[in-house]
């Protein structure tokens, strides 16, 4: 009988702690951002949890609590943890041409406030312009005082014989100080020596001086081609010499030509020489329609190149019967 009574006894704790095993609820899974206190994993039926959002988020909708069921399910909640936001920043007065004080930048915070105060920009202001050693600047507007605005700009010159080596154009940048400065310097070109079948107009050996020219010119019947003159430059070289170039000769011993609009027989053109670039025509026969026609051909320092489709003819009938010839008879 004594057992009997405890195993009675014992019988109603197990049962009642089967049954609160299975009721409880487990720690719940919660939407991104938002938090509950404490570490605990097990919760009774009839247990609030208090919702809270993560630092920097702010509640919508709700509710903020939620319940452990006797099912061992927690209530529902619609809570949603949006992130805070910080309102559009001051704008920046005098942003443009004025100098920054203070961060350039600035971070939208947890709370909702920016982490630094606007910061404040002053006037950007130069210095006179630097002044090269034989040189001065001229401002394009009236300077006042020992300081430039932000924007103002100005012109280099240098004092003869001296040469401005650099750009010649100054401004007060947006940091405060001017662009870079040129140099005056004494510029010469050595003595530019004479060019092949021609002559200069001035033939000293001495160094020139900046923007000096010499005029060229060409012997006989070759001809100049490029600038006249060369002159000395700011680098101390001379511009691009001319040079000479050669007459030519025309390679026909029989035959009629056309040179600078006459009709000309070979042996009429006296001296038998055309110059650099100018063009000559000789006659060719079209075999096929038995008729005479012109190809150019052009002059270029020294070689005329004869056209393949011209025959000389020969001695006998150049003579004897000239009226057959290409440039004698029906024109194509």
């Amino acid at each position: 009988m004594e057992v009997i009574v405890t195993l009675l006894l014992l019988c109603p704790f197990v049962f009642f702690t089967t049954v609160t095993a299975d009721n409880v609820c487990n720690r719940p899974e919660l939407g991104p951002n938002i938090e509950v206190d404490g570490l605990q994993r097990y919760f009774s039926p009839g247990m609030e949890l208090v919702l809270s959002c993560a630092l920097g988020h702010t509640p919508v909708l709700g509710p903020r609590q939620i319940v452990c069921g006797a099912s061992g399910q927690w209530t529902k909640t619609k809570l949603i943890c949006m992130p805070k936001r910080c309102p559009y920043p001051d704008p920046l007065a005098n942003g443009e041409m004025y100098i920054l004080f203070g961060p350039s930048t600035a971070v939208c915070q947890a709370d909702g406030t920016w982490s630094t105060a606007v910061p404040e920009c002053k006037p950007v202001l130069c210095g006179l312009a630097p002044i090269p050693k034989f040189g001065m600047i001229i401002y394009d507007n009236k300077i006042r005082g020992n300081t430039t605005d932000y924007g103002v700009t100005g012109t280099y010159r240098c004092l003869p014989p001296y040469v401005l080596i650099g750009n010649p154009r100054a401004e007060c940048t947006a940091s405060g100080t001017w662009t870079e400065t040129p140099e005056c310097r004494v510029v010469s070109c050595p003595p530019p020596g004479n060019i092949e079948r021609g002559y200069m107009s001035i033939d000293e050996e001495r160094d020139y001086d900046f923007t000096e020219t010499v005029k060229y010119g060409c012997n006989g019947d070759y001809v100049l081609e490029g600038s006249l003159q060369i002159v000395c430059q700011r680098d101390g070289r001379w511009s691009e010499k001319p040079s000479c170039k050669a007459p030519c000769s025309v390679g026909i011993q029989r035959g009629r030509i056309i040179y600078k609009g006459r009709k000309l027989w070979i042996k009429d053109l006296r001296p038998n020489r055309i110059l650099h670039k100018d063009t000559v025509s000789v006659y060719c026969m079209d075999k096929a329609r038995k008729c005479g026609f012109t190809v150019p051909t052009q002059c270029f320092d020294g070689t005329l190149q004869i056209p393949e489709c011209f025959e000389e003819p020969g001695s006998v009938e150049y003579n004897l019967r000239s009226g057959s010839l290409p440039s004698e008879i029906k024109q194509c």
